[in-house]
């Protein structure tokens, strides 16, 4: 395949193993004429571990300062540069900076290019041991409670598997929101260090992984979530509530029971039964 003599080329690195990297990036990193990365340390990091002489210009391209680099990129690609975009880990773009970059190329009419590798969201999926027939990569989290909590909710009826990036003192508290609002019995897997020396995968329920999580974890962080059940039912939760009661369940076990029986969260069956005009106890 020929190559135009200017273009952007967007290259996945390694995400912990460097022996991940593939002969092709190690040619674009000795003939580019820009090598944009997110931290030029780490990009010369690499470059001596895989024994690759950087010859072209390097920049820094992160989120603090993406925006204003879009215009140096674009005139680099259209005076016949070629500009390899990459990242601390992984593929640009994905909960990375990259997007504004290559939206301008896209948008001007210059050439861009993908030199597929390494990605932490794939690599966790794949060992998850959960559907990869249809899934949604989430990255990060809002950080304060009452923003992920809304976003969580957002994706209780989804069938699809969700994977989210997480930093690691706060994958306890996310993985105990995500048993509230997902559903405790939800199959997850909590995957460390992924092709690193100390690689980790866990796999279970959000409850089971949530209270066998430390309040900090160490390494990078990736958490795979299945989406609802597919034989969650749509019956009406109020409804079964009451069955229940009548039946002499507790209103608590009541919730509980119908949470299970339906594949949904216990929340989600007592903020029904709130709204519905009944009284409930906290689940």
């Amino acid at each position: 395949m020929s190559e135009p003599a200017g273009a952007l080329v967007v290259a996945a690195t390694p995400i912990g193993n460097v022996g991940d990297a593939s002969a092709r990036l190690r040619r674009e990193l000795g003939r580019a004429d820009v090598v944009a990365a997110e931290d030029t340390r780490r990009l010369r990091r690499l470059c001596s571990d895989l024994e690759v002489a950087l010859t072209g210009r390097v920049v820094s391209l992160f989120e603090g300062n993406e925006r204003a680099r879009v215009t140096d990129v674009t005139e680099a690609v259209r005076a016949g540069q070629r500009v390899l975009l990459v990242t601390d880990a992984g593929m640009p773009l994905v909960s990375d900076p990259g997007y504004r970059v290559v939206a301008g190329c896209v948008e001007q009419g210059l050439p861009v290019t993908v030199l597929p590798g390494p990605s932490a969201a794939l690599a966790a999926l794949v060992v998850s041991g959960l559907p990869a027939d249809r899934f949604c990569m989430e990255g990060f989290l809002p950080r304060k409670p009452g923003e992920r909590d809304r976003r969580l909710d957002q994706i209780v009826h989804d069938a699809r598997t969700h994977i989210f990036f997480e930093s690691p003192r706060r994958t306890a508290a996310t993985l105990r929101a995500m048993a509230d609002v997902l559903g405790a019995d939800r199959p997850a897997a909590v995957c460390r260090e992924l092709t690193k020396t100390h690689e980790e995968v866990r796999r279970g329920t959000l409850a089971s992984l949530a209270s066998d999580t430390d309040e900090r974890v160490l390494g990078e962080v990736t958490i795979v979530v299945a989406g609802r059940p597919p034989g969650a039912s749509d019956a009406d939760p109020v409804a079964l509530v009451a069955d229940r009661e009548s039946a002499g369940l507790t209103r608590k076990e009541a919730i509980a029971d119908v949470a299970r029986e339906l594949g949904r969260p216990k929340r989600e069956v007592y903020a029904a039964v709130v709204a519905s005009g009944g009284s409930a106890p906290d689940p």
